[in-house]
């Protein structure tokens, strides 16, 4: 029945049939109240008004539209052309009348049009209503939710809610998910007031004890443009509740188009970032734009987690070509359909298999493609791997980027740009020290002022969601129910978005005149322990209870706290207050060349005491991770003492 009901002709036919009736009746109702005042009409002249009335008026009403709307969706407009249809066929019928009896009963027509107008208009209403509770047992029914915030963006959800749950025809099982049961707002205010149907209950304070008296099965967090602080304090107690957390994005990354017409389809789960205490890193893009327009750019380690990201960015900004350069296939051959995809010819795409290791094929590459960009992410960056392989570290990240660095003096490119880490401030293994090679390497020639080339470094934190970081690890051991391992109970670091990370590389550049270390104000270092117990609270489960956390010991090379700036380095502003640039250290040119030369011949050779010495020589503050972490260690003793006392 509710199949047939769905089928608009059905629909239409029935309503036709239901408004041939009302005619009818209207029409015998008429005549019989006339009779007590004599000025009812005969039974030949009665068939022959029915007849004409009920095709003239059915006829006005599927001209004036009456028949091309759903009977859910009926307004008073909607009303209206049932009104101006049956004028129409009531007018249109009197004439008929006339003609054929040369007469016409005023009376009867316009009490005919009235009970006409009431029945026809009262008959959609009721069935309007019945029809609605036919089909509603077949919505699907959502999670009772808790909505944190009562403004606009509140208010907007909750009417698309009401909507969907209202039609049968919306299908958005997105929309249908939530069954809003109270809301929580911080202005006292509002509390007792109704937003949408749903009462303000409470404050964000109470929040844990609404969710238990209410049977909350979900919250939703409704305020996108929160001070990231608060948003922080508002999470933190939501993660106490034990139950999942939807957030509605900020407001500057809401996007209204053909996909995405309303708030609510762009809610989504709660992710780490939004619990890491700082607001999302935002860039100039004019500069950006500017830069890269019209450019041969090319990315080295194109197809990684901060390449591709780069290649994405990139071809945003209308480049005159890409060129992208990966040693591994698959992910090089990933990022290529993918911008294929969306860009099609639109973006003329190199795709290149190379190592950087091979001085004579990047000589090659460039004297071919000529970039006047390079962004030079090619690199070994996992610290327990490149421990046990260090010549392998040393031959990727450092005779790598001596290749491709002064292959882009030679040929001239515009700029150059390397992607270094925070591991390379006083590393403790072989991997930071490496890439801390590879920062002096670009210092050096820098300092040299040959060519017209101006290199950059950007140094940044940890990557969320790059290949190889800690929270796809964790995602993974939590949903196969295993326990989340984490090396050390007191083990911090600083975090950051790939979007954030690409982009400041692109700013550095942009604004980049040569020889700078750019560093992004990453805000509070954040503890993994933490980062750990808060995605359990966002699967809804308890931290140690539901899902044990192992801690495993510090992996080979691992420091307990990571650096972005080394004692010697101090910070200047630039035009974006949350990059800086770090203050280089004096490279003596003459010394640097030999012992780069010496580490270079001891890897090539697989020497491998011999280039882990050198590598030490190379980088003096490369020190072990024993001596390191045990003096943090005293120091958060002495800090937490101090705090005691």
């Amino acid at each position: 029945m509710r199949d047939l009901f769905r089928n608009f002709k059905c629909r239409k036919i029935v309503l036709a049939v239901a408004d041939v009736f009302i005619i009818c009746v209207a029409a015998l109702i008429t005549n019989f109240c006339l009779s007590f005042v004599g000025r009812d009409i005969d039974e030949s002249r009665l068939i022959i008004s029915v007849a004409v009335s009920a095709i003239c008026c059915i006829g006005g009403m599927l001209i004036s539209g009456a028949y091309s709307k759903l009977w859910r969706y009926f307004n008073s407009k909607d009303y209206l052309t049932c009104v101006y249809g049956s004028i129409v066929g009531i007018v249109c019928s009197a004439a008929i009348i006339y003609i054929i009896d040369g007469s016409y009963n005023l009376h009867y027509s316009v009490m005919h049009l009235v009970l006409i107008v009431t029945g026809v208009c009262l008959f959609r209403y009721l069935f309007k209503t019945a029809f609605i509770t036919l089909v509603k047992p077949k919505i699907f029914k959502g999670k009772r939710t808790m909505v944190i915030g009562g403004g606009q963006a509140c208010k907007t959800i909750l009417k698309e809610i009401h909507n969907a749950q209202n039609s049968p025809y919306s299908g958005d099982k997105q929309v249908t998910m939530f069954d809003p049961v109270c809301i929580i707002d911080d202005d006292r205010d509002k509390i007792g007031s109704e937003v949408g149907g749903v009462q303000v209950v409470g404050t964000t304070a109470e929040i844990y004890r609404f969710v238990k008296e209410k049977n909350i099965e979900q919250i939703l967090f409704a305020i996108p443009s929160c001070f990231e602080d608060e948003r922080k304090r508002i999470l933190d107690i939501c993660a106490d509740t034990k139950i999942p957390v939807k957030v509605v994005p900020f407001i500057g990354n809401l996007v209204f188009d053909d996909e995405n017409k309303t708030i609510i389809n762009q809610i989504r789960d709660i992710r780490v970032e939004d619990l890491l205490g700082r607001d999302p890193i935002k860039f100039d893009n004019a500069d950006i734009r500017n830069f890269i327009s019209g450019k041969v750019c090319m990315v080295t380690g194109g197809g990684g987690s901060i390449g591709s990201e780069l290649v994405r960015q990139i071809s945003k900004y209308s480049p005159e070509r890409v060129i992208i350069v990966d040693i591994y296939e698959n992910n090089a051959y990933e990022i290529e359909q993918e911008l294929k995809m969306e860009y099609g010819n639109d973006l003329d795409l190199v795709t290149l298999i190379a190592s950087v290791r091979d001085y004579f094929r990047m000589n090659q590459i460039f004297e071919t493609y000529k970039p006047d960009v390079v962004f030079h992410a090619a690199a070994h960056k996992h610290v327990p791997l490149m421990e046990v392989s260090p010549m392998e570290a040393i031959k990727n990240n450092i005779v790598g980027t001596f290749n491709v660095a002064t292959l882009a003096q030679f040929h001239n490119v515009e700029k150059f740009v390397m992607i270094s880490t925070d591991k390379a401030v006083n590393p403790t293994n072989v991997m930071g020290a490496s890439k801390r090679c590879c920062e002096m390497i670009v210092q050096y020639l820098a300092q040299q002022h040959e060519g017209r080339t101006e290199f950059v470094t950007t140094r940044f934190g940890n990557v969320l969601g790059s290949n190889g970081s800690v929270i796809p690890l964790f995602r993974k051991q939590i949903e196969q129910g295993r326990p989340v391992t984490v090396t050390h109970p007191d083990i911090i670091r600083y975090f950051m978005t790939i979007p954030e990370a690409v982009s400041l590389v692109m700013e550095a550049a942009a604004i980049a005149k040569g020889g700078e270390i750019f560093v992004l104000d990453m805000g509070q270092p954040v503890k993994i322990v933490t980062l750990a117990e808060n995605l359990i609270r966002m699967y809804g489960k308890e931290p140690y209870k539901d899902v044990e956390i192992k801690f495993t010991g510090l992996r080979p090379g691992e420091k307990i706290k990571e650096e972005l700036l080394m004692n010697e380095e101090g910070l200047q502003k630039t035009s974006n207050k949350l990059i800086f640039i770090g203050k280089q250290i004096e490279i003596d040119e003459m010394s640097f060349a030999f012992r780069l030369n010496a580490l270079r011949n001891a890897a090539l050779e697989n020497n491998e005491k011999t280039a882990v010495d050198a590598l030490h020589d190379m980088v003096p503050t490369f020190t072990t991770p024993e001596a390191f972490n045990s003096k943090e260690l005293k120091k958060e003793t002495l800090v937490s003492a101090a705090e005691s006392a």
